[in-house]
């Protein structure tokens, strides 16, 4: 059984600095904890945006408010406001800016490996999974737009709660999917297996696939072949399942996760078949 652990923010494991703020993290295991400070006058698209590369902040936060206030919008124009004692949850694609003569302190729970890291272009080895809702087409109809609507909303919430909760990146939405990487395949096939239990409850299913490859990261988003692989990979899935590619099988050797072939699959586009490879604990 592992031991506990105390850490102290009197000597963090990092300090990134910004114009007008800092982030300093600790990291225990495989969770790191931030505690940010940003000073009057602090903006995000204005002193952390031309870090990052992107249009607005793509992080996931989840922490609490230990001083002052920060003001945020999102990317759709709602505007809200977090002041001392406030636990906040707020969904990437916003600004963000400090209030009043007030420092602002929060300790963050989610955002914090990756919040003000430069964006370099680099290419990494990632695992890529790629989710849809089975049959959305016919749920709208069936609900109508407005309970559809909020279905969705706990659908997304839902996503994002595993999605942090196994070290992922969410990189973009596609209406009723995801698209997230992680850093190493075993996390994305835990996330994908939790998905679906998750997005169960809900009185619907998913479909998913994880493919391992090299990808460059740019801004907010990635590229590279491996990501049209997840896709092929995801829309070869049938209602519940989570397929992997053979790559990432191989990579998933001496894991407690458990495969049966799925048969060989032309993947559109990719100009071979491919043997793929189901999840076969998984229970959508």
């Amino acid at each position: 059984m592992p031991r506990p652990l105390s850490k102290n923010f009197r000597d963090p494991h990092e300090i990134r600095r910004f114009p007008n703020g800092q982030i300093e993290t600790i990291t225990h295991h495989e969770t790191t904890t931030g505690r940010i400070v940003l000073q009057p006058g602090w903006r995000w698209s204005r002193d952390v945006g031309p870090i990052a590369g992107t249009r607005s902040c793509q992080v996931h936060h989840v922490g609490v408010v230990l001083k002052g206030t920060l003001h945020l919008e999102t990317d759709a124009g709602e505007r809200f406001e977090f002041e001392p004692g406030d636990v906040y949850d707020i969904p990437p694609g916003h600004d963000a800016w400090v209030g009043g003569n007030e420092t602002f302190q929060a300790i963050e729970f989610a955002g914090a490996r990756i919040f003000a890291a430069p964006a370099d272009g680099e290419r990494v080895l990632a695992a890529l999974l790629i989710t849809d809702i089975v049959d959305s087409t016919a749920h709208l109809k069936r609900l109508g737009d407005s309970a559809w609507r909020e279905l969705l909303m706990d659908h997304n919430h839902q996503m994002r709660i595993e999605i942090n909760r196994f070290r992922g990146r969410e990189i973009q939405t596609t209406g009723d999917g995801f698209l997230a990487v992680f850093d190493g395949p075993a996390r994305a096939v835990r996330c994908a297996r939790a998905i679906g239990s998750a997005i169960g409850r809900l009185g619907i299913a998913i479909r998913a696939g994880v493919h391992t490859g090299e990808v460059e990261f740019l801004a907010d988003n990635v590229r590279g072949l491996a990501v049209h692989e997840a896709a092929r990979v995801a829309s070869a899935a049938k209602p519940g399942e989570v397929l992997v590619s053979a790559t990432t099988k191989i990579l998933l050797a001496g894991s407690d996760l458990a495969f049966e072939s799925a048969g060989m699959h032309e993947l559109k586009g990719l100009g071979e078949t491919q043997e793929l490879f189901r999840l076969v604990e998984f229970a959508g």
